[in-house]
């Protein structure tokens, strides 16, 4: 019986280990593997701060339309271009860097990285932020793991490269089916809870598929959240660079 309950013991503690690990690996708002940048306070004049932060673009499809919303408030929001995108839609990832928006790098090919050994992880980082650097002439100091997948290997390795990985507190879950009405819902939520901890906001958006294609990538919605979020007079917008 004593060996029947050591061994419930190993598997249980195992289970936990397993939970804590996947947990710390991929939960956006987790430290337990070293600090990313996820927020900062709010903003003390009544009003709400919010970062907007998109992943996986260029889009031809979808980033145009998103710049011209954010022009039209004058607001500055974070792209987190993928660099195989950059290459495919040099022009328009010049526009992004063009009218003042940040931007961050996502890997070459968005790979899980808590799946690639350090030789992987390296070459993402390295030729995303060659591309980047190339063909916009900048240089990244944002980074943003595809999935919010790390490890203590990979963040070692992004900031070895000078590079700050940066996190989010509000999942909008854009890339599913819920519609404009699923996607606001989603962040007035997470809004509402940041208030209280008196954080602010940083909102995960898509301005593009990872995979590229029209038959996946359209946003809409996104879009269409993101122009009721700059009409919003209790919101102030920042960026993650003023966290870090």
């Amino acid at each position: 019986m004593q060996f029947l309950l050591d061994i419930g013991a190993g598997v249980m503690t195992a289970g936990l280990l397993a939970g804590g690990y996947a947990y710390a690996a991929n939960w956006p708002t987790s430290q337990i593997f070293g600090r990313t940048i996820v927020s900062g306070p709010d903003a003390t004049d009544g009003r709400h701060l919010l970062a907007l932060t998109y992943d996986d673009g260029p889009s031809p499809l979808n980033t145009p339309a998103l710049l011209d919303v954010l022009a039209e408030h004058n607001v500055q929001a974070t792209f987190f271009l993928i660099g195989e995108h950059v290459r495919k839609h040099p022009d328009l990832a010049r526009r992004v860097v063009s009218v003042g928006h940040v931007i961050g790098n996502h890997t070459m090919m968005h790979p899980n990285l808590s799946k690639q050994n350090a030789t992987r992880i390296q070459r993402e980082l390295e030729r995303c932020q060659k591309t980047i650097e190339d063909t916009l002439g900048v240089s990244p100091v944002l980074f943003r793991p595809p999935y919010g997948a790390r490890t203590p290997g990979a963040l070692k390795i992004v900031r070895a490269m000078g590079l700050l990985p940066v996190m989010w507190n509000i999942t909008a879950h854009d890339w599913e089916s819920i519609g404009a009405a699923g996607i606001q819902s989603r962040i007035d939520s997470g809004i509402a809870k940041n208030r209280k901890k008196r954080v602010a906001s940083n909102v995960l958006l898509h301005d593009a598929s990872h995979l590229d294609s029209t038959a996946f990538a359209s946003r809409e919605d996104t879009i269409a959240v993101t122009r009721a979020l700059l009409a919003r007079t209790d919101l102030e917008f920042t960026t993650p660079l003023a966290w870090k």
